[in-house]
């Protein structure tokens, strides 16, 4: 296999983005984590990784911000970002969509299993 595919986790719950982190690194990807909004950012300039899965509800810089930021930057413009929230409301699903997600997955209604099957098809799309 080439180089592992590197995701980035932005999730301030550090039970959720743990989670996430083994269950991606199991299916055989390189993960990186950030638990704010800024550093996040960072890491995704930094790390330039594959893929985002972006939460919006963050300490620091507010998820629908870091989003912004990412597609504005030349050097992260490109990177699929899923949002991965608790918030189910239309109009915040709508903005994001607006901003350049690639998908918007509310937290409860999908397990681990789920999200990394929806990153490995977004994956296939780039």
């Amino acid at each position: 296999m080439a180089d592992k595919l590197k995701i980035l986790i932005i999730e301030d719950d550090t039970f959720l983005s743990q989670m996430y982190f083994t269950k991606l690194d199991l299916e055989g990807f390189k993960v990186v984590a950030a638990d704010d909004g800024e550093k996040g950012l960072r890491v995704a300039k930094k790390e330039l990784p594959d893929l985002i899965l972006l939460d919006l509800v963050l300490p620091k810089k507010e998820g629908a911000q870091v989003l912004a930021e990412l597609k504005a930057d030349p050097a992260t413009q490109a990177i699929p970002v899923i949002i991965l929230s608790n918030i189910g409301q239309k109009e915040k699903i709508d903005q994001c969509f607006a901003l350049g997600a690639v998908d918007y997955l509310i937290k409860a209604h999908f397990i681990p299993s789920e999200v990394v099957a929806k990153i490995k098809k977004v994956l296939e799309q780039f």
